[in-house]
């Protein structure tokens, strides 16, 4: 299971998600004056679901190897989750009057990107199981 590329990536695209819980995605001053307030996924419920999901998903997905299709639909379900929760953090983002991006949202696109290349491994897999498949 490990021994494949994809459960690599999907690893780290995992504890990516789980990191994005914990540390700010943008900080600033928001309307209400509060300087030095950070935006964090458990601030939202919205987020904190959509993040947790996205991780989840991502953790269940390593375990689907002996059905790729599957597990190429999830990747996909996964990008699409995480699409929705960037929009939500950049909805989130007309409270402050102020601020800047951390560093740790990055952590969002290291998430996109490590599904991209899961789901290529996963694609190659299957492309290499229908080659042999013909040969037989």
């Amino acid at each position: 299971m490990l021994q494949r590329i994809q459960s690599v990536w999907l690893l780290l695209a995992s504890v990516c998600s789980f990191l994005t819980i914990k540390f700010p995605f943008y900080s600033g001053t928001n309307s209400k004056g509060e300087a030095s307030y950070q935006l964090v996924a458990t601030e939202n419920i919205y987020l904190l679901v959509l993040t947790i999901a996205i991780a989840v998903v991502l953790l269940i997905t390593i375990f689907l190897y002996k059905n790729r299709v599957l597990q190429l639909r999830l990747c996909v379900l996964a990008i699409l989750l995480e699409a929705v929760t960037l929009f939500l953090y950049y909805r989130e983002l007309k409270t402050f009057t102020v601020g800047t991006y951390s560093l740790t949202a990055l952590l969002h696109s290291f998430i996109i990107l490590f599904i991209v290349l899961a789901a290529r491994s996963i694609n190659k897999d299957e492309k290499l199981i229908k080659s042999t498949d013909r040969l037989r």
